[in-house]
């Protein structure tokens, strides 16, 4: 692993998962290498060849190991962290650059030994510049060390100190030592006690590894992580919320409504949602089927552009205002209108689109008005077709709009299929408004119609929206999509 392969390169790449796995194999093979030797250096304590030798392999195991877990933590995400590791929170200062192999994940060593009978230190040149400092001052005895070690983790050294003059066990833990320059470096310190011939304690010997970008990365992957599994749970509550809402809004019944009051001209009515394949989040697509005082049925479909809980709120606002209006007994023309209105005096600003149809059973008529969305297909006889659509821009698109309307007059058995553009595949990529705000549809309705025969065997208008599920619900779509059916009884 080159030492000048650094975290924070501006121009460095996450490495294919392929080769990370092949530098943590190289890495583990390394390892078992390297301890391999270290369990053959001599064991003798009073040897300082040996002594050093064990250590340069105990340095080299640890070194292979923090590699090892980065690596790991690179490609899956990181493990715990151990309780030691955990307590160390990032300086509170920033680091000011150091020299040469700033910014390496390859640890820099220095060593130290500190000699109990004479109160003498020695430190290594490497070990002064890691601490950043003068290389003439005298090196720090084990009384003044305590003094450069952060409040936090004094004990931690004490205790490690003590442990091995008193009790003869090795030294291996990490804490935080402060530079004259106020930077803060993170030391990996391990080390033996030597003994002299009747066995007490005569010095103590340690290794230092400055391992402070190595936790400074491992640091930001996990924050890293950390950050992404609060987004993961901010965007499932969202979506929770989303569907709750939506659920509160759209008609109470799901997939086909109660059965229809009996009589010539009454609308057997049947409906389904479907959700986007490429996302997990709400659009802003309903539908609807609203009962009016007078006998008249009101049936619409809309797109309110966007996703998530600040678009199925914007639903619930106009679904609301759309239903209010028309029990007042205002006509589709007028209630776009004043949908219009309300949407461009919205606080967060949309474009919409919808179909908004009433019918009058009594005469079997339709009249109906569109805001740049798809028009209603009329199916009759086993054929189908595209009604003509008045004119009438995007809801939200401009203000003062005005909203044309049209008349149809229905039979028995007619089909009426109401769908937003989610439904059916664009030809040309997804429909854009022209300059006055029409979306020009580049859904293949031919699709749709193509389903005229197989409407006029369905036994109900759920058969028929069955039918669309079967031929188009498995369709990956950007978008969510609706699809209401309305059929004329004989």
């Amino acid at each position: 692993m080159p030492s000048h392969l650094s975290a924070d390169h501006p121009a460095a790449q996450p490495p294919p998962r392929g080769a990370v796995d092949a530098l943590i194999s190289q890495t583990r093979r390394l390892r078992g290498d390297m301890d391999a030797v270290r369990r053959d250096a001599p064991a003798d304590g009073t040897d300082p060849e040996g002594r050093w030798q064990r250590a340069l392999c105990d340095l080299a195991v640890h070194q292979l190991d923090d590699l090892d877990a980065h690596l790991a933590q690179l490609r899956d995400g990181p493990s715990t962290v151990p309780a030691e590791r955990e307590e160390a929170p990032p300086a509170v200062r920033a680091v000011p650059p150091a020299p040469a192999g700033r910014g390496s994940l390859i640890s820099r060593v220095g060593s130290a030994e500190w000699n109990l009978l004479t109160d003498e230190a020695t430190w290594s040149g490497e070990l002064y510049r890691i601490l950043g400092r003068d290389p003439a001052a005298p090196p720090l005895t084990l009384d003044e060390l305590p003094s450069v070690v952060l409040d936090k983790d004094r004990p931690r050294l004490t205790s490690m100190v003590t442990d091995c003059l008193i009790d003869g066990k090795p030294i291996d833990g990490e804490f935080r030592m402060v530079r004259p320059d106020g930077g803060v470096r993170t030391v990996h310190m391990m080390g033996e006690p030597v003994l002299d011939a009747d066995g007490s304690t005569a010095s103590m010997w340690a290794v230092l590894r400055d391992v402070s970008e190595l936790r400074r990365s491992q640091r930001t992957v996990s924050e890293t992580r950390d950050s992404l599994q609060r987004q993961r749970q901010v965007a499932q509550t969202e979506r929770r919320l989303a569907v709750e809402l939506q659920e509160a809004v759209l008609p109470p019944w799901r997939g086909s409504p109660p059965p229809p009051r009996q009589g010539p001209g009454i609308l057997d009515l049947a409906a389904r949602y479907l959700p986007s394949s490429t996302s997990s989040l709400i659009g802003g697509n309903w539908y609807d089927a609203l009962d009016m005082p007078d006998g008249q049925k009101l049936l619409s479909v809309g797109d309110l552009t966007g996703h998530g809980v600040a678009v199925t709120s914007g639903v619930a606002m106009l679904l609301g205002a759309l239903r209010g209006m028309a029990v007042a007994g205002t006509e589709p023309g007028q209630l776009l209108a004043w949908l219009n209105q309300l949407l461009d005096a919205s606080l967060q600003p949309a474009l919409g689109s919808a179909v908004c149809c009433r019918y009058r059973p009594q005469s079997r008529t339709l009249v109906w008005a569109q805001a740049g969305h798809p028009a209603p297909l009329l199916f009759r006889n086993g054929t189908g077709r595209m009604l003509a659509p008045p004119d009438g821009v995007l809801l939200g698109a401009t203000s003062g709009a005005v909203y044309g309307q049209a008349e149809v007059p229905l039979e028995p058995g007619d089909l009426l299929l109401l769908h937003t553009d989610g439904l059916v595949p664009p030809r040309w990529g997804r429909p854009r408004p022209d300059a006055t705000g029409t979306v020009e549809s580049t859904a293949d309705v031919s699709r749709l119609l193509d389903l005229a025969p197989r409407f006029q065997e369905a036994r109900s208008a759920q058969d028929c929206v069955r039918t669309v599920v079967e031929e188009f619900g498995a369709t990956e779509r950007e978008d969510d999509a609706c699809v209401l059916v309305a059929r004329v009884t004989t």
